[in-house]
């Protein structure tokens, strides 16, 4: 213990230091038991954050606590923090989730938790935080020759990442400095605080909106009601779920008994949009009326050829090359599909042409 009275303390606190020392080992384990159980928890309810952080205190930094506070602690397991880990939300309301999760996962000491974030006056603003005081239970790990790990405590915070850039930062501004900010200051640092809870509220009121819109264009699109959904990229991606282009795409196969080689098909949302197309019901209309038309391209593109693999989205491509064609598109609305679906060459100006070309021979194109 010679060393440790380099820190000042008296005999009882330098007696918790020495357990301390004694118990490094344990507590790097509860660290990797502890965020393994959390990763495993969040990834099985497919929960995204931004962040696990953890620490385990340094014998330095529990000196210090020790000198202020010593007296409380009876031994090593009354202090709570010596281990600590975070969780880093990207919405306000994923910390309720997964503190629900962690609930069920840790034995809480709810006498010595706390919920800063109900803990703010009307009129305060600032440091927001979600604290629990857990112990690992035995139904999770338990191991006889070290039964201390189902006593000792740890610390589990859940925030946001706007309230951790905010507690960063006025930890840093606020007590690092060692001196008492200016008021004018401090009334700044209220108003940011502010801020940054109504921008935390603000995103997650914006991820409830879309995930309510999301789920309504999933009904809407099911039921068939193309008329009433916008196009856009959330609804174009849940009428492709339906494979409206399929059989299309299978009776052009069906010309050589060719095989059906899978492409995405996400691109031709630009196209559909390039055209006119609003809702999927615009989609839907041009599918119907020009069905037959981009049947009766294909096979004259490919009928006397010996082409034995399509593309999946051969269907839906020449829907919208007949449509161009129909609609007076002419070498320039077909060049931009091209461009938009290969990439801007001097080729797609040239392969334009050529479709142009043959739709004067193609009564059914005119």
């Amino acid at each position: 213990m010679k060393d440790i009275e380099k820190y000042g303390l008296d005999l009882h606190c330098s007696m918790i230091i020495e357990e301390y020392r004694e118990n490094l080992p344990l507590f790097r384990k509860m660290q990797d038991i502890v965020v393994t159980r959390i990763r495993k928890c969040l990834r099985d309810n497919n929960i995204n954050v931004t962040a696990i952080e953890s620490r385990i205190k340094t014998e330095d930094s529990l000196a210090g606590k020790l000198s202020l506070k010593g007296g409380k602690y009876a031994t090593l397991t009354d202090l709570t923090d010596i281990f600590g880990t975070r969780v880093i939300t990207f919405y306000n309301d994923d910390v309720d989730k997964i503190s629900a999760i962690m609930e069920k996962t840790f034995d809480i000491d709810w006498k010595n938790s706390v919920d800063k974030r109900k803990t703010h006056e009307l009129n305060s603003f600032g440091y927001l935080s979600l604290h629990y005081i857990c112990s690992i239970p035995k139904s999770l790990f338990h191991d006889e020759s070290t039964p201390e790990l189902n006593e000792f405590r740890f610390e589990l915070q859940m925030r946001t990442a706007l309230q951790h850039v905010w507690a960063n930062m006025y930890h840093d501004i606020g007590y690092k400095s060692g001196i008492d900010a200016p008021k004018d200051y401090l009334r700044t640092l209220n108003r940011l605080a502010g801020m940054l809870e109504l921008a935390d509220d603000e995103f997650g009121r914006i991820r409830t909106t879309i995930n309510e819109y999301r789920f309504k264009v999933e009904a809407l699109v099911k039921n068939g009601k193309f008329e009433e959904v916008n196009l856009d990229g959330d609804s174009f991606s849940r009428y492709l779920q339906l494979e409206p282009f399929r059989r299309l795409t299978e009776r052009i196969a069906a010309i050589n008994q060719a095989e059906i080689h899978q492409t995405p098909m996400t691109p031709f949302l630009k196209i559909f949009i390039k055209i006119g197309c609003k809702t999927l019901g615009d989609v839907e209309r041009i599918k119907n009326e020009y069905s037959e038309d981009a049947y009766r391209l294909a096979l004259h593109q490919i009928g006397g050829t010996d082409l034995d693999i399509v593309a999946s989205n051969i269907g839906v491509q020449n829907l919208c090359i007949v449509c161009i064609l129909k609609n007076g598109g002419g070498v320039h609305g077909l060049t931009k599909l091209f461009d938009t679906l290969n990439g801007e060459s001097p080729y797609n100006a040239n392969r334009a042409k050529r479709l142009i070309e043959l739709s004067h021979e193609l009564p059914f194109l005119n």
